[in-house]
């Protein structure tokens, strides 16, 4: 099983060699990877790809999409597939639902993430919500066909049986796996003839469910992906269950619905700083212009620079914050232990010092 990338990754131009229609607003888009770029698109279970195209007055648009089938046995060829949300105003979504065919060519960002799950004995835990269940389709598919002694459980929270994705694929574990993946569907707008009754899986509602589902304390590790609203209540869940935060991963969808926090004012910003970055064992040090993020500063000087959502989701711009402060507007990808450890994320970080350096190689 590969190493989880920090983010050094580069595109290759892949082909579309199927797009699967999942529901009404949304697709699974499987890209063919030539022989030559097998090692390079090997995945561990819960990374993600970034897809590249130019937008109609030649800005490029980046967006980041889960792999969703399970990682490649060695010796076997990577099977790339992402599933695809519309989202309202989205380019990218819009031209994948809307005008991706399949024969296309679209760049795509070799995996990366540390949202994952390597195979390994143990009892798992998902708490997913929409297009949330992506990764975690990933690593509960590796998981259980590579490791005889490990089970996993998904709650799996959506809007309608018609809204949901990967029902199919789902239910296939179910039939598989009978004895080791315990499913749990939680539908928000519609009665279900069996399971938990409608409603949000709220903070309060999750409280009392995982501890009838499942010894808390006994769990493995915890899987949380989805809108930031359903991941927070599920990790202050957890918390107040006394589950310790190492056994707790997250990764956040869908940040902007007004659920999440907004950034914190500016306090204090020096008028005028410098930033030394070193990228690929290069480095230099240039001028941030007023209100830019260090992502962008960078950028303007070298196009060369890890990104792809810039939206703190990713966590592709991951980089090591070497010398001096910075103030992030927001983090919705790095773990505690990696902020502690001292990594910041470039694109939402601003100067608080006069002089900031990065390495975006560590």
């Amino acid at each position: 099983m590969p190493t989880p990338s920090t983010g050094r990754a580069g595109f290759h131009p892949l082909r579309v060699s199927e797009i699967e229609q999942l529901t009404d607003d949304s697709v699974a888009v499987t890209f063919t990877v030539p022989p030559e770029l097998s090692d390079a698109y090997r995945h561990t279970p819960g990374q993600h790809l970034a897809l590249r195209r130019s937008g109609q007055h030649g800005e490029e648009i980046r967006r980041t999409y889960s792999i969703c089938a399970p990682a490649p046995a060695d010796g076997e060829p990577p099977a790339l597939k992402v599933g695809i949300r519309l989202v309202d105003g989205g380019e990218f979504s819009t031209y994948a639902l809307k005008e991706l065919t399949v024969g296309d060519t679209v760049d795509v960002m070799e995996p990366t993430g540390r949202f994952v799950l390597a195979p390994r004995p143990g009892h798992f835990a998902a708490v997913v919500g929409g297009s949330g269940i992506t990764p975690v389709l990933s690593m509960a598919a590796t998981l259980l066909a590579r490791e005889p002694e490990a089970r996993f459980c998904l709650v799996r929270s959506d809007r309608t049986a018609a809204s949901t994705m990967f029902l199919d694929e789902v239910a296939e574990l179910k039939d598989r796996f009978p004895d080791r993946f315990q499913l749990v569907t939680a539908l928000s707008r519609e009665e279900q003839q069996a399971g938990l009754p409608s409603g949000r899986l709220d903070h309060a509602r999750l409280t009392d469910l995982l501890p009838a589902l499942l010894p808390v304390d006994a769990i493995d590790g915890w899987f949380l992906c989805g809108p930031f609203g359903l991941v927070q209540s599920a990790e202050q869940a957890l918390r107040d269950l006394g589950v310790d935060r190492s056994r707790v991963h997250q990764e956040i969808f869908h940040v902007d619905d007004g659920s999440a926090p907004a950034p914190a004012p500016a306090a204090n910003a020096p008028a005028d700083a410098t930033l030394t970055a070193t990228l690929h064992g290069r480095s230099g040090n240039w001028p941030v212009q007023q209100g830019e993020t260090l992502l962008e500063t960078v950028l303007r000087a070298r196009a060369d620079a890890p990104y792809a959502c810039k939206g703190g989701v990713c966590g592709t711009c991951r980089a090591f914050l070497v010398s001096g402060e910075v103030r992030m507007d927001r983090n919705f990808a790095l773990e505690p232990e990696e902020t502690e450890a001292g990594y910041v994320l470039a694109c939402q970080s601003h100067p608080a010092t006069p002089d900031v350096e990065l390495d975006f190689d560590r």
